[in-house]
């Protein structure tokens, strides 16, 4: 019987969207295109960071007025999504923010299709299921963490408000977080990559170049939407239910 139920959840798991350039770690296969151009992105960011704030000056101006614009619209977004205890969120939020802008214009405007592997094509980070499926639940590990932190084993109370009978659909509400973040990011940016391959290979000149234009809109717009929701939920978490 245990054997039954095991075996339908291992074939669930070694489901896989796409064609991938697997490195074998052990006895374990990972997305090696994923962690490549995620050090690409991570890369950019840190040297935009390093070169921002390496020399700070009283009146900011050039790549240092960037950074503390940015960092400040994150802090905004911390403040009005979280409330009076936003400060101690604005790294992660942030973090998750620049990751998925970065990753997400690294699709519309970088041209991973030149490089080619032996398997598979490097895209966006976060044109990987795993990718946005491990960023939605670090964002379910945070408010998780945030409301058990702030508030005990009595966060739990929250599932039978305003009334017991709730409880099912409550439970459920957390289950479903992660999966509409997950698969949002996921099927946006993909549709995104997919038009934009498709209208090259069809008309290659220049009428993919407005909708390369509108990917870098939408894309901008997916990492702000991922971060204001990934906010709202952290300050749910934290919020006093009467």
């Amino acid at each position: 019987m245990m054997e039954f139920i095991i075996n339908p959840i291992s074939e669930i798991a070694e489901v896989s969207v796409g064609k991938h350039y697997y490195w074998q770690l052990g006895d374990y296969q990972v997305h090696g295109q994923v962690l490549m151009t995620s050090w690409v992105v991570l890369g950019i960011i840190f040297t935009l960071a390093f070169l921002g704030n390496s020399s700070l000056k009283q009146t900011p101006d050039g790549l240092q007025n960037f950074t503390e614009l940015v960092t400040e619209f994150i802090r905004d977004l911390a403040k009005t999504q979280i409330g009076d205890e936003y400060l101690k969120w604005v790294p992660f939020l942030g973090t998750l923010f620049l990751f998925i802008l970065v990753s997400n214009w690294s699709g519309a405007l970088l041209p991973w299709a030149l490089i080619e592997l032996p398997s598979g094509e490097l895209a966006a980070p976060t044109n990987d299921i795993n990718t946005t499926v491990a960023l939605a639940l670090l964002t379910s590990i945070s408010y998780f963490y945030a409301g058990i932190r702030k508030k005990g084993l009595g966060y739990f109370k929250r599932y039978v408000q305003p009334a017991a009978f709730l409880l099912p659909i409550n439970v459920l509400e957390d289950f479903t977080k992660p999966l509409s973040l997950s698969f949002r990011l996921f099927g946006n940016i993909l549709a995104d990559e997919l038009v934009v391959g498709v209208l090259v290979a069809l008309v290659p000149l220049f009428v993919p170049i407005p909708i390369m234009l509108l990917g870098v809109f939408t894309s901008a717009i997916q990492a702000l939407v991922f971060a204001t929701l990934a906010g709202a939920y952290i300050g749910e978490a934290l919020e006093d239910h009467h």
